[in-house]
């Protein structure tokens, strides 16, 4: 295997997956960054079938693309008509790109049974269609679907629909696990027959309903499959798609082969981390190699161990995929994992061992208070610069007060806990914070009493520091740490928050959640000032840092 094609259809398949919805700017700006990866091919989305498609293909010269070549995505003719008449084909005809990508059933049941026409019209179809395209100067790639159902069912015809496809001038053969129901080792065989069948180069399409699909398409490669198509971070319909950023990582890293060059190779993570913010999902901490915690260490040996040799506990460098190993700070971490943390942040020079042991202390306290750092390195790193001597906060939070007010409207007759709806529930903060020697006094509504909160916080720092703007909440949760404790229990606050490149956990406790709510908040904008090269001494940020 000395060559694979990447073939990334996130813009189409991608987005089948529920709740997934791409604007054409999104659509745009996710294309930029699969070129930048080194993707070979961008499966847009389907020619002439609505309109922001059609925007997406007019506007593709806008990309200025250096590698990537824009596939259309469409299907065959449809049964009994002429394939110059075919208003999809037509569109395909018409759309302004190189390649198109056309699917047709690969299945003789699916034939029988979906399509309701017979196996050689289904023949028919497949060679007419690719031949139309071909004949309007276009290079055509088959989506052969339901292959390996089909392989299973009726090899026979299975490969017959290749043939068809390959004879008709179909430039690839792209062979469907559209079910997702094959195994690695099934579609290592059915693409090791299919090989031998054909002589057009194949390629690999899985899905992950059984959870192999990354491990299917690389069985696909090793079979004798030229290109592998699949979703950055596996979105797609049901279960999702193959994840071409596991893909990426393991040819190249795995497998030999320079399906993209080390540059590249090391944006992965940032790319991953970009498609997962324009379609509006929460990056999944847990997903190999570009997840935050795919290098993450909380057990005190096994921090010890990556300290003398990375290798211990990691198979490969985190770096060369964009991501960085990290030590899980909790009340299992021992005094090495916090000397890790401290050198990582670059002030060893200034916390020594006793100051090590005095953070653990300090931990271990906190979490008996209901903390919990395990999922809030922001916090916890603040923890860290706050044992310096000099620290100084950027802000001080004076007091504030929230205001719950329900104004609703009642008649007071039967039924009236429910009547006059008209007038939702209004939230208010007051918040009293110091910058330096100023005093900020502000007040600022939101959607609930955290939300206002949070808007009134950052209504009295963005004078002071405006790039806060850039700073989103992005996920809010709340959990009950000591049950038994009836209304007085305390509460755990964890707040995600991300800006246009990064995202960061902060955590706060207490037996009154908006206090725990402000700890959180407070730590989320200091973290990320601080990263952004603010203090305490600077209006303007300084000394930029990577994680900014």
């Amino acid at each position: 295997m000395e060559r694979v094609e990447l073939y990334d259809t996130t813009l189409r398949d991608g987005t089948q997956q529920e709740g997934i919805s791409l604007s054409v700017e999104d659509k745009l700006a996710i294309a930029r960054r699969l070129d930048m990866l080194g993707v070979d091919y961008i499966e847009g989305g389907y020619a002439g079938a609505n309109p922001k498609d059609d925007e997406f293909f007019s506007r593709i010269g806008e990309l200025d693309l250096e590698h990537a070549v824009v596939a259309a995505f469409g299907s065959t003719r449809r049964a009994g008509l002429d394939a110059s008449k075919d208003p999809a084909l037509n569109a395909l005809a018409d759309c302004p790109v190189e390649v198109v990508t056309i699917v047709g059933k690969a299945s003789a049941s699916q034939v029988r049974t979906v399509l309701e026409c017979s196996l050689e019209e289904n023949l028919a179809m497949v060679a007419d269609s690719i031949r139309y395209l071909v004949g309007m100067g276009k290079r055509v790639f088959f989506d052969a679907e339901h292959f390996f159902d089909g392989h299973k069912e009726e090899p026979d015809y299975a490969l017959q629909v290749l043939r068809a496809a390959a004879d008709a001038g179909a430039e690839r053969l792209v062979l469907c696990d559209t079910n997702g129901g094959t195994l690695p080792r099934e579609v290592a065989e059915a693409t090791s027959t299919a090989a031998n069948a054909c002589d057009v180069p194949l390629g690999i399409h899985t899905h992950n309903d059984t959870d192999t699909a990354v491990a299917a398409a690389l069985a696909a490669l090793e079979a004798g499959a030229l290109q592998v198509q699949g979703t950055m971070n596996g979105y797609g319909e049901r279960c999702g798609n193959a994840n071409l950023a596991s893909i990426i990582a393991n040819l190249k890293l795995k497998l030999g082969v320079d399906c993209v060059t080390d540059a590249q190779l090391a944006n992965l993570t940032e790319v991953s981390n970009y498609v997962a913010e324009v379609v509006n999902r929460r990056p999944f901490p847990f997903q190999p190699y570009v997840g935050a915690s795919a290098f993450s260490h909380k057990g005190g040996l096994h921090a010890a161990a990556t300290e003398k040799t990375p290798h211990a506990y990691q198979h490969v460098t985190p770096e060369t995929v964009g991501n960085a190993g990290s030590v899980v700070i909790s009340e299992l971490a021992g005094r090495g994992n916090v000397v890790r943390r401290i050198r990582e942040l670059g002030l060893e020079h200034e916390l020594g061992s006793v100051d090590a042991r005095k953070i653990v202390g300090f931990v271990k306290e906190q979490e008996a208070k209901g903390y919990a750092y395990e999922h809030a390195n922001a916090s916890f790193e603040l923890v860290v610069r706050r044992a310096l001597p000099n620290y100084e906060p950027l802000f001080e939070l004076i007091d504030f007060m929230v205001l719950v007010e329900n104004r609703r409207r009642s008649s007071f007759g039967v039924g009236w806990r429910n009547s006059g709806a008209e007038h939702p529930m209004l939230s208010e903060a007051t918040i009293k914070v110091r910058v330096g020697e100023e005093l900020k006094h502000t007040a600022a509504e939101g959607n609930g009493p955290v939300g206002a909160l949070d808007n009134a916080l950052r209504k009295a720092l963005i004078e002071f520091y405006p790039d806060l703007s850039r700073v989103r909440l992005t996920d809010y949760k709340v959990r009950v740490v000591n049950e038994d404790g009836g209304t007085g229990a305390v509460v755990r606050v964890v707040i995600e928050s991300a800006d246009d490149r990064n995202v960061w956990n902060t955590v706060g406790a207490s037996s009154n959640i908006l206090e725990a709510s402000w700890s959180a908040l407070a730590d989320s904008l200091e973290w990320w000032l601080i990263n952004r090269g603010y203090s305490a001494h600077s209006p303007s940020p300084e000394n930029i840092t990577a994680n900014a």
